[in-house]
């Protein structure tokens, strides 16, 4: 992971004096911050694979029985679980770790429309609650999308 913390140093028009501000990212560049970021991936990446994914990918009845009544049958239900499973492992992988935030919020998106058109609004929050996290996540690991691409491109 590559961090930024060279001082760029900024002229405050009111006063004329110099600040330094800390190029890159808003959030905190301790090793305390790393270590609480770094498990809240880990447990959203248990959440995932294990309360939502799990249920999907062994088709527990209560799984099966929503996606029937979404009306997307086994083959939603299996696909909805495999993505929740790669989401979930890529979030421990580093270089994949903000893309994986993304998607999964994406997914946590369609999730919160399913719950609110075809649920009545029941367990709407709980999408909208793991997104916030996600963001977070996806946010402060923003600098591995440039590892990505170059890995993508074959450059790295």
């Amino acid at each position: 992971m590559s961090e930024t913390t060279a001082p760029v140093t900024a002229a405050s028009p009111a006063s004329g004096t110099a600040r330094s501000v800390v190029a890159g990212s808003v959030f905190p560049r301790g090793r305390r911050a790393r270590i609480a970021l770094r498990t809240v991936q880990v447990l959203l990446a248990l959440f995932y694979a294990v309360a939502s994914a799990l249920p999907k990918l062994i088709a527990h009845p209560t799984a099966v029985e929503s996606f029937d009544r979404i009306g997307w049958g086994s083959a939603g239900m299996y696909a909805i679980g495999a993505l929740e499973l790669a989401g979930a492992v890529a979030l421990l992988v580093p270089v994949l770790q903000s893309v994986a935030a993304v998607a999964l919020s994406a997914l946590m998106v369609g999730a919160f429309i399913v719950q609110m058109t075809v649920f009545d609004g029941q367990n709407a929050a709980t999408p909208l609650i793991l997104m916030v996290p996600l963001a977070l996540i996806a946010w402060a690991r923003r600098s591995s999308n440039a590892d990505l691409l170059r890995l993508v491109r074959g450059r790295g």
